[in-house]
C-alpha cells in the first residue's frame, strides 16, 4: 500500500521539535546539521557539504527544470527562552528550525514521486545578522568572506545552477493563515565609536570630554531626523548602546553605538545612512569629541517573484479562504534571501502555527499542523507543479532580469 504525504507525519513533528530544542548561532549549527544529516541518510539521501562550517545541500532527480529550495539553520540570541542555548542564549525564536523540518520532509516525499527534473535543497547558515565579532574573526581567518551565509554562498557561485528558488518563513501574528508577496527591507550595519577624554568624574569633570554626552546629543539628532523620512520609504533606524563608558568614577572616554539603517527603497537607505554619519560626526564635534564610523553592508531588499507566488497561492487555498492570505505586506524585516532575489527568481512565503512573538522569549509552536504539515505540503505540491510544467519555469526565467551584475554586487559588498 502506497504511503500518503501525511502517513508518517509524526516523523516530521519529531524532527522539527528536536531541531527547535537545539538552537545554535550562525556558522555554529553543528548539532542541527548532524540531526538533519541523520534524517536524510535514514531516508536514503546523500548530504553534500558546502563548506562555510555548516552549509550543505541535498539533491534528487536529474536534468531540467532545476528547482532550488532553501532552509535556514541558525538561531538568534534570546534571553529567557525556555530552549535558549546556555552558552550564548541562542534560541529558535525566529522559527528557522521549522523551515528545516518542513523542507527536509517535503524533499524526502518528493524523492518517491519525482519523474523528471532536479530539486536541490540548500541548508544555509547565519541568516541572522548577529554575533558580529565572531564572524569578523572568521573573516580575518579567511574561513568566510562576508557576515551572511547566503551572501557567501552567492558570491561563491553555489546557487548558479538552479532556475528558481522557493523559501518560507515564520509568521508570528495570528490574524492570517499565510502570507504572499511580502517585502523585505535592505539594511546596513553601523558601529559608531565616540571618543572623548577621560578625567575624574567628581574632582575635575571640566578637564574631560564626555563621550557619552556625544552619543546622547547624536541620539537626539536621530529622533529629529525621523520627521524627515518619507513614509513610502519605510525607513527604520534602531540600535543599542554597546558600550556606555569605562567606569562610573571617570568621565567616559569612549562609547559605542551599534545600529541598523533599514529601508525598502535602496536609494533612500543610502541617503539615510549618510545622514546618520553626518549626525554622529557633527554632534561629536559640537562638544569637542570625535566619532569614527564603520559601515558593513547588510542585506538587499527582497524582490518577490509573483509568477511563482501565483502557483503557491493555489495550494494555500486548500487550507484557507483567500482573505486569510496576507498579500503584499510591507515588512521591515530583512534577510539575505534579498541578495539572492536580485539574481534569481525567488520567493519567500509566510506560514502560521506559532504562539508568542517572533524574536521573543515566548515564541513557541502552537499548532503542529499549521507550522509543519501544511507548509511542507505546499512546497511539495508547488515543486511537483513546476516539474510537470517545465515551460512555465522557462517563462519565469526568461522574464526575470537580474537587478545587477555579479561584478556590481561584489563592488557593493566591498
Amino acid at each position: 500500500m502506497a504511503k500518503t504525504f501525511e502517513s508518517d507525519v509524526k516523523t516530521l513533528y519529531e524532527l522539527g521539535d528536536e531541531l527547535f530544542r537545539h538552537p545554535e548561532l550562525g556558522y555554529k549549527e553543528y548539532t542541527n546539521k548532524k540531526i538533519l544529516t541523520k534524517y536524510f541518510e535514514d531516508n536514503g539521501l546523500k548530504v553534500t557539504d558546502l563548506g562555510l562550517h555548516t552549509a550543505f545541500k541535498v539533491s534528487i532527480g536529474s536534468g531540467a527544470p532545476h528547482i532550488g529550495l532553501i532552509a535556514e539553520l541558525d538561531a538568534i540570541p534570546t534571553l529567557g527562552h525556555p530552549f535558549a542555548n546556555k552558552i550564548d542564549n541562542a534560541a529558535h525564536s525566529c522559527g528557522h528550525s521549522t523551515q528545516c523540518a518542513i523542507m527536509a520532509y517535503a524533499l524526502v516525499k518528493l524523492k518517491d514521486v519525482i519523474k523528471n527534473g532536479t530539486v536541490t535543497l540548500y541548508f544555509t547558515p547565519a541568516e541572522e545578522f548577529t554575533d558580529i565579532a565572531y564572524r569578523k574573526q572568521l573573516i580575518r581567518k579567511g574561513e568566510i568572506d562576508y557576515i551572511g551565509g547566503k551572501v557567501n554562498m552567492l558570491t561563491r557561485g553555489l546557487f548558479d545552477e538552479e532556475d528558481i528558488f522557493i523559501h518560507l518563513h515564520t509568521m508570528s501574528e495570528g490574524k492570517y493563515h499565510f502570507s504572499l508577496n511580502s517585502s523585505l527591507a535592505g539594511f546596513v550595519y553601523k558601529q559608531i565609536t565616540f571618543k572623548g577624554k577621560a578625567t575624574h568624574a567628581a574632582i575635575a569633570p571640566h578637564n574631560g570630554i564626555n563621550a557619552l554626552n556625544a552619543f546622547v546629543l547624536f541620539d537626539n539628532a536621530l529622533n529629529m531626523l525621523r520627521e524627515t523620512f518619507k513614509e513610502e520609504d519605510h525607513i527604520r533606524i534602531h540600535g543599542i548602546l554597546a558600550e556606555g563608558g569605562q567606569t562610573v568614577n571617570s568621565i567616559p572616554e569612549r562609547t559605542m553605538y551599534e545600529c541598523y539603517v533599514r529601508s525598502t527603497n535602496d536609494a533612500a537607505l543610502h541617503e539615510t545612512a549618510k545622514k546618520v554619519d553626518d549626525a554622529a560626526k557633527y554632534c561629536a564635534k559640537a562638544i569637542g569629541a570625535s566619532a569614527s564610523i564603520k559601515t558593513t553592508p547588510g542585506y538587499l531588499p527582497m524582490n518577490q517573484n509573483r509568477q511563482i507566488n501565483d502557483v503557491i497561492r493555489k495550494f494555500m487555498l486548500k487550507y484557507c479562504d483567500p482573505e486569510d492570505i496576507h498579500d503584499n505586506e510591507v515588512s521591515m524585516a530583512a534577510g539575505d534571501l534579498g541578495d539572492l532575489s536580485c539574481f534569481k527568481p525567488t520567493v519567500q512565503f509566510g506560514y502560521s502555527g506559532f504562539g508568542g512573538n517572533c524574536h521573543g522569549k515566548d515564541l513557541c509552536i502552537a499548532d503542529h499542523k499549521r507550522a509543519y504539515l501544511e507548509p511542507s505540503r505546499i512546497v511539495y505540491d508547488t515543486v511537483l507543479y513546476f516539474l510537470k510544467h517545465e515551460e512555465e519555469v522557462t517563462k519565469i526565467k526568461e522574464a526575470f532580469k537580474p537587478l545587477m551584475s555579479k561584478e556590481e554586487y561584489l563592488a557593493y559588498l566591498r
